[in-house]
Order: C-alpha cells, then structure tokens, then sequence
C-alpha cells in the first residue's frame, strides 16, 4: 500500500510539471516572465507546496524554468514549440493519404533514429547478450518440434503471460487470454486497422503523427484528418469529440505515452474522457504505447487501462524498449480481439516459436525489468546531452519540446525553413534527417525537425548537429 501511495505522489507532481510546460509552450507563461510564487501555484492547483517545488525542480532540470535568488522562478528565454492553430486543422477535409517518398529512404537506411547510421554505437548492454543467450537456448531445445509444428495464431500462452502481468505493473489489468502476438507495433496497428475499417472510412490522427501510421492509412486507402496536439500533453477529448461530431469517424490512432516526434503524455484524466468518448460515439481507439515502457521518471496508465467495454485496441512491441532486431509485437484488441487474430492467421500465419520463447523466459527472470531500469536512466541522459549539444551549437532561433520519455524530441525553425529541402544534400554528408513534412498530410510541419536521443550525441553524431547549425543558418 505504501508503495502505491508513492508512485501516486509521483504521478501528481509529474501531472504539475506537465501542466506548467503547457502554460509555458502556449504563451501563457512568457520567456524572461516571473512565475507566482510557490504558494500561489499551490492554491490555484489545489496541491502541497513541495509538490508544487518537486514540479518546478523537474521544469528547471529540462531547462524550461530558471531560479533567481530571492526573486523566484523565471520562464528561461528559450521554450517549447507553440501548439499549431486548432481551428485550422479541426476545419481540414478528411482526405486520403499522400506520403513523400522520404520514410522509404529513410528506413533503408536504418536511419529512422540516428543523424549517422554509420557511426560507431555503444558496445551491447549485458542484457540484451542475455537475451540472445535464452533465445538460442530455445532454438536448441525441441528442434524436431519447432521444424514441424506451428503455434497456434494467438501466440506462445508463456509470453503473453509475461507481458499481461507487464501491464498489470502498469495499472492495467489485461489477461494473457486478451492478447495476440504479432511482428512487431506496425504490424499490430495494421491488424487493428484493419479489423475495425474499410477502405473509404475516415480515420482521426494527432498532429503531428506518426509517419508509420500514416503510411498504413495510405496503403488501406482510408481518408485521414488531423487533429492538433499539445506538445506535452498530447490529445484533448474536446478536440477529439469536435472532429467526431463533424466527420463520420471509425476510429482514431493514438500514442498516449511518450509520442514520437513530441514526446508527449497524456494526462491520466483526459485518457479516461478520451474512452469514455469513445464509448459515446462507437468509436475504435487504437493506442500505439511503443514507448509506454520509457518513461525516465513514471510509468504511465495506457488508455487500455480506462476501457471497460471493449473500445481500445492496444498495440506495441519490445523494438523501441529492448530491441529493433527482434520483431515480436503484441496487440490487445477488445471487443475486435477475434477478428484481429483471424487476420493474423491469414496474413502471418503465425510467429517464430524460439524467439517467442526466448523472450518469455527472459522476462520471466526479471531481465527485461532490470534493462528498463537502466535504459530509462541512459535515455535521459542522453536527451539531456542532446540539449545541452544543441543550444551551445545552434546559436540561431529555434524551439523544442524536453519529453520525459521515449526517444526523441521536436524541434521547431524559423518558418521560412523547410527541412524536407535539406534531405537530399545532407545525404552527401552521410547526415540523415527527419524532416517535419514526414508528420502531416497537411504540410503543417516543414520548419520542424524529429531529433532522436537514441544514441549519445557525442563524436560524428555532434559533428552532424554542428553541421546542421550551419546548414540552418544559412552558412552553406
């Protein structure tokens, strides 16, 4: 019980922290602005004072806030990016998707998260010589069996067992009887698309979005509008619900925790008005929770945690948490779960047993547990090396988000920039960029950039970021 109390207070002060940036990337709070005092924030939020410091700590850790000896905490002169204008993207059309040829590019160049995919990487993490152990201990063992026989479409019952008592850790009680095991998120999001639409219906993104997913609605032909999105806290119900009342919506994709490129988290309130929405209008919520495993300082709920009746498909994998190699997925999908593993049978068959059972084992020792712990820690690190690189190399006007988890940060440039054009040239560099444009199907996101804090922003990698302050500032 204490423990649960603990992570409660936690919660609380991460909520605040969250609120604050909110007050700050919407221009309520101003750079060099004085804030109230601390006694003030602590009546107006109905909170303890020290909670009201911790919140301040973490906003001053990010760089966001500053304090001043007796005068109190400042807004720092450089903060997160303004939220895009609602009204213009709540008034877009639903329309099918058109991606650039960029995200193909990209990805056979395995440079989805690294400025230089050539570069050196860090030597492999004990953990994952681990895992490798327990999969080739499961490739050796039953060999005639595994040569012979398929497991069933639903996936080995030992590792949906691991990662049902995962979520159950999270506050989100899922049996292993609920999940399906797939190739990987992007795998599962397919199959939860397909199980809940078909070609012509609209479906609802945040935006910006995931290029993954946009990719997918244009492959199933399906008409797509954006909804805007807090850069820290992510999707509100009440935009949601606008969209809905106006479009004929079957469902919407959304990343609760951690988002790529943003970074943000929706707070635990807003997911249970989001389900609760859902459950109005017979709507299909499908939760891409990736990152849901990387937060430096919580583990937030899902949003599968708040459904009751079936409306949230839960998709994710251990690629961006553990390993991009080992494409093992997972999906919990409701009221759908039958169809979804239907679709997995026609379109997979079924999954790898010895990399099922590998990592089954792995977790069931703690492992994957123990690689959390430190991951979180070495990620925070480096998002915060990532900042310090960039504001002593980009001495030029930018904007960017500080996220508490996943692996990436959004940066906004100055809007006569369009960093799609700089693709193809920084290629000759072997630098490889995100360009903002990949993010919309709108054209709302060309003066922004998605950075990844993957890996350390040290050696080629810094030279790269101090390559692209000249390229951005116009020195060639």
């Amino acid at each position: 019980m204490g423990s649960r109390r603990t992570d409660m207070t936690s919660f609380i002060y991460e909520q605040l922290a969250q609120r604050f940036s909110e007050q700050i990337h919407t221009g309520l709070w101003r750079p060099q602005q004085r804030l109230p005092s601390i006694r003030q924030l602590s009546e107006e939020f109905g909170v303890a004072k020290i909670t009201v410091q911790h919140a301040l700590h973490k906003l001053e850790a990010s760089g966001l806030v500053e304090a001043r000896p007796r005068s109190g905490y400042f807004v720092c002169q450089r903060s997160v990016p303004a939220v895009p204008s609602s009204k213009r993207l709540l008034n877009t059309q639903p329309s099918l998707v058109n991606m650039p040829l960029i995200f193909q590019d990209i990805m056979a160049r395995s440079a989805a998260f690294d400025l230089c995919p050539g570069a050196p990487v860090n030597e492999p993490a004990s953990h994952l010589l681990q895992l490798n152990r327990h999969i080739g201990r499961a490739m050796r063992q039953q060999l005639h069996h595994k040569a012979l026989y398929y497991t069933g479409p639903q996936g080995n019952p030992a590792l949906r067992e691991q990662i049902a008592l995962l979520y159950q850790g999270r506050n989100c009680p899922l049996d292993a009887e609920a999940l399906c095991i797939t190739a990987g998120c992007q795998n599962s999001l397919f199959l939860a698309l397909m199980s809940c639409c078909e070609p012509g219906d609209t479906v609802a993104v945040e935006s910006p979005a995931f290029y993954g997913v946009l990719q997918l609605l244009q492959q199933l032909r399906l008409k797509v509008v954006e909804i805007p999105v807090s850069p820290t806290l992510g999707l509100k119900a009440a935009d949601l619900e606008a969209v809905v009342r106006k479009w004929p919506v079957k469902a919407c994709v959304i990343t609760a925790s951690f988002a790529t490129p943003t970074g943000a988290s929706i707070p635990g309130e807003e997911k249970r008005q989001l389900v609760a929405l859902a459950e109005q209008y017979g709507l299909t919520l499908i939760e891409d929770d990736i990152y849901g495993d990387l937060g430096f300082h919580f583990r937030p709920e899902p949003l599968k945690a708040f459904d009751k009746n079936g409306n949230v498909i839960l998709c994710s994998s251990i690629s961006k948490s553990l390993s991009r190699d080992l494409r093992l997925g997972w999906i919990a999908g409701g009221r759908h779960h039958d169809k979804i593993v239907h679709l997995k049978l026609i379109n997979q068959l079924a999954s790898g047993q010895a990399m099922q059972e590998g990592l089954a084992s792995f977790m069931a020792e703690g492992h994957y547990k123990r690689h959390l712990l430190q991951y979180r820690q070495q990620l925070k690190r480096q998002r915060d090396d990532l900042l310090k690189a960039l504001n002593a190399l980009w001495q030029f006007p930018f904007r960017y988000t500080v996220p508490e988890g996943g692996i990436a940060l959004w940066l906004e440039l100055q809007k006569q920039q369009d960093t799609a054009r700089y693709y193809q040239p920084l290629l000759m560099e072997n630098i490889v960029i995100t360009p903002g444009a990949l993010f919309s199907t709108q054209g709302h996101f060309n003066n922004y950039l998605r950075l990844s804090f993957a890996h350390p922003a040290t050696g080629p990698r810094r030279q790269a970021l101090a390559r692209l302050a000249g390229v951005f500032a116009g020195r060639g």
